[in-house]
């Protein structure tokens, strides 16, 4: 059973010289536009074994020196399968911590009794493991109190000057650019001191260590400290991680991006893998940096940045632009620039179809979907119970009324997202009606004191008990049936799978498990689907909606050698915050005004996931008004490119089983 096979996912080949050029002169070329030493990789394990390696080198180099290494260490998750690396190679005789002094770079506070510590998950993964010795842990006092504070930080950082300055900083680059709690805005000078922590930072840090409930307050070592040591190494992994990683290592230093001041420092490092480092020029961009080996996606990529460049549709570029743009490998290639023109307009032409679930009886060589069989059954997962309609609404509705047979399966029950006073609106209605309707039981009447008491004196982040979660789940149900309903797909076809990894009632979820992917598997087999659609949001590592994905990839590959599985194609979509990259998408669905008014009524359905929703996040926008934009923006992009112009445009890319 394999439970990860989203991350192995490969939306494009990158050649290997791009990201582990041989020889001086083709490095120097390739990393003309980075400001930081950067080092990438195309897995998470062989960054993290690159680092241990670095540190066990500093380590010996110090302790051969001067007989001690002093390092301060970071508790990121980043972290972890470095430290993993490390724990190997000490058990492997390479190296020994009994020299090394071991700094905490940050805390929270206060210090709840049982709320997160940075130091005791940094003994949880890597300390407990090792043969460090107890005394030469140093971290902040953990009864300090804030009119203490400053004069504690400082004598936190002469304690590090006396023992003669810090020989090595490890520590994650945060999704905003953080290092350690030095959060946007943290200055280059910026000295250790008590910060308050941001509500993206608290939710992370919720997820990270498996608590609800999450300090508003942190005590972190500043900018200035951890640049202060001899070396640093900083890593971060994942696609999340690409936007903030280019702005760390070519854009301009600046306190927005407190890692970008790495480029301040001579021996500073920054390891990522390869979905971190896309947006880097080298990856993202190959042609102004080398020459290139040019793939269609590549040569997409490429045109579209150019049109943008230009402000040109594809079919005005002329030899000119695609000279003084550093493009001329293609001219050469193909001969003049509309030849290549010509290419990628049909290329992305093909791409868009009024008929995702393929229209019948057409030819079908250059449409993204096989006209036959028709009608297809099809199923579309949706990791939460409004996720169909915010990420695929439109083509949702098209497949209904194009006669297909649509299945919707929501995996996860979605309860925890419903607000109290949600739930509270139809537990008051319960019981005002109660007597009307003959359910005045003494039951009935001794849960709604239950509930309604345990609101009453509910704290922050506690578990709700058993009876509000049922309610929450129903309410989410019943909004997805109705919304359904709305849609058009047939009652019997909605199914609410309520994956066992989500319901532990916090906001950290279980492990994937077999449990799982047998829901799914029975699903799918009983109705041998010509079309799949699932959610392509790759980008977290632990979000529910890769989990999700990975419990229907894991039973594709379990099944990929049937017959029916061999005429099974399936779709990936993505959600609220983000929409495929057009070099990548293979199916566009227009929409029309009237189908985004009817996805936007679709969404409304929802109504527990309106302002009250506990995970709206940082962006004021609604679901829908997320959705209309996105839709709007990718539908923008192919009018600028000189397509046809819709008011919307839903996006997909095909996901091909993985064959060893």
């Amino acid at each position: 059973m394999k439970t990860n096979l989203s991350s192995q996912i490969k939306l494009e080949h990158v050649p290997r010289r791009y990201y582990d050029p041989q020889g001086e002169i083709e490095l120097t070329s390739l990393t003309r536009e980075e400001k930081v030493y950067t080092r990438i990789f195309e897995t998470v394990g062989g960054g993290s074994d690159y680092l241990a390696e670095e540190i066990v080198k500093y380590i010996n180099r110090n302790i051969a020196k001067k007989g001690k290494c002093i390092i301060a260490f970071g508790s990121g998750v980043s972290v972890d399968s470095t430290y993993s690396s490390l724990i190997r190679m000490h058990k492997e005789g390479k190296v020994s911590f009994e020299n090394v002094i071991v700094y905490s770079i940050s805390e929270f506070f206060p210090l709840l009794p049982d709320g997160p510590s940075t130091l005791k998950r940094l003994r949880e993964v890597f300390l407990n493991h090792v043969d460090i010795k107890e005394e030469n842990i140093r971290t902040f006092n953990p009864d300090v109190t804030k009119e203490d504070m400053f004069q504690h930080c400082k004598a936190y950082e002469k304690q590090i000057a006396d023992e003669g300055g810090l020989d090595l900083t490890v520590c994650e680059i945060g999704p905003s650019g953080s290092l350690a709690f030095n959060e946007p805005g943290a200055p280059e000078s910026s000295l250790c001191r008590l910060v308050l922590l941001s509500n993206e930072s608290r939710h992370n840090v919720a997820n990270d260590y498996s608590c609800d409930e999450v300090p508003t307050t942190a005590i972190t070592l500043g900018i200035a400290n951890l640049l202060g040591a001899d070396r640093v190494l900083t890593m971060a992994w994942g696609e999340n991680k690409a936007h903030i990683i280019k702005k760390t290592v070519e854009e301009p230093a600046n306190a927005n991006v407190p890692a970008s001041f790495l480029q301040s420092h001579a021996h500073a490092k920054v390891v990522v893998d390869l979905p971190a480092a896309e947006e880097l020029t080298r990856i993202s961009h190959p042609w102004k940096v080398t020459s290139c080996e040019w793939t269609d996606k590549l040569i997409r990529r490429a045109i579209v940045w150019l049109c943008d460049q230009t402000g040109k549709p594809i079919l005005k570029l002329t030899d000119k632009d695609y000279n003084d743009h550093g493009l001329g490998e293609l001219l050469a290639l193909y001969g003049s620039a509309y030849n290549v023109n010509i290419k990628i307009f049909n290329d992305l032409q093909h791409t868009i179809t009024g008929w995702p679930g393929g229209k019948p009886n057409a030819d079908d060589t250059y449409r993204p979907e096989r006209a036959n069989p028709y009608p297809k059954r099809v199923i579309v997962f949706s990791p939460h119970p409004d996720d169909d309609v915010i990420s695929m609404g439109g083509t949702l509705k098209r497949l209904v009324d194009q006669k297909h047979d649509v299945h919707v399966a929501y995996e996860t029950s979605g309860n925890i997202a419903v607000g109290d006073e949600d739930m509270m609106r139809y537990v008051i209605l319960m019981d005002g009606i109660a007597k009307q309707f003959g359910f005045e039981t003494p039951e009935f009447l001794k849960k709604s004191k239950e509930i309604h008491e345990f609101i009453a004196g509910k704290t922050s982040g506690e578990m709700d008990i058993p009876d509000i979660r049922f309610l929450k789940t129903k309410i989410r149900q019943g909004e997805a049936r109705i919304a359904c309903q709305y849609i058009g797909v047939k009652p019997q076809n909605v199914h609410f799978l309520n994956l066992p990894f989500y319901e532990t009632g916090t906001i950290k979820k279980g492990d994937l498990s077999e449990a799982d992917i047998k829901i799914v598997r029975d699903l799918i087999l009983s109705v041998k689907p010509h079309q799949i659609f699932v959610a392509g949001d790759l980008a977290d590592p632990h979000g529910t909606h890769r989990v999700c994905t990975d419990a229907v990839f894991a039973v594709i590959d379990e099944q990929k050698d049937e017959e029916w599985m061999k005429d099974c194609r399936i779709w990936m979509y993505r959600g609220a915050w983000a929409e495929w990259e057009i070099d990548h998408i293979e199916m566009a669905v227009p929409i029309s005004p009237e189908e985004l008014r009817f996805k936007r009524n679709s969404i409304l359905k929802h109504q527990s996931q309106m302002e009250n929703a506990p995970f709206l996040g940082d962006d004021d926008r609604l679901f829908w008004q997320r959705a209309e934009e996105r839709n709007r923006g990718t539908a923008q992009l192919y009018h600028n490119l000189g397509l046809a112009s819709y008011e919307a445009i839903e996006a997909f890319v095909e996901y091909h089983p993985i064959r060893d």
